[in-house]
């Protein structure tokens, strides 16, 4: 072991790591983070033998620039993770399974993938573009149907398998078989949730709701009748069986999870285990009334559940830490003793963590190119503001056109304003405080070598011709850049 927190031990062995996240699911929607009406009875009782932290964020909310921040600790302008369905460059040594892999670790990732840009429905060939998930590797890619019947994955020789059960309970016994076969050896294990995403179900959707579904017996937890929504949320039908279909999705998650952990105890790995449970980004189920369930800078996009458990070393606690996914590689590497490379970007927070030190970190970065904006969450604020400059019109595609009316200038109070329904961005009484927010989002911007160029001069720059204005938002061409964004942008300043 290269280093350890000041004042921990060494441990008899390598700690192992189980990283698990869901897709789509924001902070409120566990028990623990104060859902009354949530059944989630696994995830509350490990946030109670963990640190539960109140703000994990999202740096970049969208499936394929979250999952490039998480695996490789880098800006999405280096490694090209930019929006979903663009491949991300290979690490060339750096990225998150490459550095546990070259520190002996037996890798494995089971679940949803979203990083190898083009046709969603194919197969992750062996190579650089697993990015040192060179073991178990069992995933399908990006796909949006969860149901027995039709959930499936790609085997090691490349075929499609049928899952033959609700896909994150299917998933979880694939993650379990990975535990029992390296009981005798460290290893490092990912797995990643489709639910509660939306998902196409059978019928025509026809109905918001109809994206929201579960297996049965959870969906019979809840009646839609007596839910409570978000205050920021129109108090409808449609929306009640929206919630009831998006909350047994999460219910469905934490059965899955307590497997996982229980696993664990059973094979006598649980005081020398790493456990996270996490998510990619939330989902607004219609806050605001936006239709879009992800992409924003507000809290219902931007901030999800971080529970963190390793009993040889930390305490369990509430901690107010701020912290964001790019922060994840370098402070999970230190706990295992392991030295992050020079190219990773996030903050190594694993000192703060042991030492209760909450106050270590007063903003985390906000960055989405897909939808031209940029921003920063404090502990009080979140705050954003519009990089686009008129060019929506290069697109055809109809998704893009729409987000052009869309706005992105926001300033929230949360602490006096906890559903974030009073936009302050224009309110005089704040000018001032919307400019020190602008002045260290722009800090952050500089710190990353991002000029705030547009998404459509990324992707004139660096996109492959069939990807710069596609005709079909999941109808990619190949995904593949023409090299890494922050070189093919070099000398071109924001117009």
């Amino acid at each position: 072991m290269k280093w350890l927190p000041a004042g921990v031990a060494k441990t008899r062995r390598q700690p192992n790591l189980l990283f698990v996240f869901s897709d789509q699911q924001s902070w409120d929607m566990l028990g623990c983070y104060g859902n009354p009406q949530i059944v989630t009875p696994n995830l509350d009782r490990f946030a109670k033998q963990g640190i539960r932290f109140n703000h994990c964020v999202s740096n970049s909310p969208l499936c394929t620039p979250y999952r490039g921040n998480l695996l490789s600790g880098q800006h999405p302008l280096r490694t090209g993770a930019l929006e979903n369905d663009i491949r991300m460059l290979a690490g060339g040594g750096n990225y998150f399974g490459e550095v546990l892999r070259d520190a002996g670790y037996q890798l494995g990732y089971i679940g949803k993938w979203h990083l190898y840009g083009g046709n969603r429905v194919r197969a992750i060939p062996p190579g650089p573009h697993r990015y040192g998930f060179d073991h178990t590797f069992l995933s399908n890619n990006c796909t949006v149907v969860f149901d027995k019947e039709r959930a499936y994955y790609w085997d090691e020789q490349g075929s499609r398998q049928l899952y033959g059960d609700w896909e994150p309970y299917a998933q979880s016994r694939q993650a379990m078989e990975f535990i029992d076969q390296n009981t005798s050896r460290p290893f490092a294990l990912f797995v990643s949730w489709h639910p509660p995403h939306n998902w196409t179900p059978k019928a025509p959707v026809r109905n918001p709701e109809d994206g929201y579904g579960a297996p049965e017996d959870l969906l019979e937890l809840y009646d839609p009748q007596t839910l409570k929504l978000r205050g920021n949320c129109a108090d409808t039908p449609s929306m009640r069986r929206l919630y009831r279909g998006h909350m047994a999705m999460c219910t469905s998650i934490d059965r899955a999870f307590g497997w996982l952990v229980d696993r664990l105890e059973k094979r006598g790995l649980a005081e020398d285990t790493i456990v996270v449970f996490t998510s990619d980004h939330g989902d607004t189920l219609y806050s605001h009334g936006f239709r879009h369930n992800k992409m924003r800078p507000e809290v219902e996009s931007i901030r999800v559940p971080l529970l963190l458990r390793y009993p040889r070393r930390l305490k369990p606690r509430v901690s107010e830490l701020l912290f964001g996914t790019l922060d994840f590689m370098p402070t999970l590497l230190s706990l295992m003793g392991i030295r992050a490379p020079d190219a990773c970007q996030g903050k190594n927070l694993s000192r703060a963590i042991a030492a209760g030190r909450d106050n270590e970190v007063d903003a985390v970065p906000l960055f989405l190119y897909a939808a031209d904006w940029r921003g920063l969450y404090t502990r009080r604020h979140t705050y954003s503001f519009d990089t686009n400059r008129g060019e929506w019109s290069f697109y055809r595609q109809s998704y893009f056109r729409e987000l052009a009316g869309i706005r992105w200038n926001c300033l929230y109070d949360r602490e006096s304003d906890r559903w974030e329904t009073k936009n302050l961005y224009v309110s005089p009484e704040h000018s001032r405080l919307r400019g020190q927010l602008h002045e260290q989002t722009l800090s952050w911007m500089k710190r990353f070598d991002d000029d705030g160029l547009s998404r459509a001069a990324v992707a004139r720059a660096a996109f492959a011709p069939e990807d710069v204005e596609r005709e079909d938002q999941f109808k990619r061409g190949s995904g593949v850049l023409r090299g890494r964004p922050i070189d093919l942008l070099r000398g071109l300043r924001a117009l």
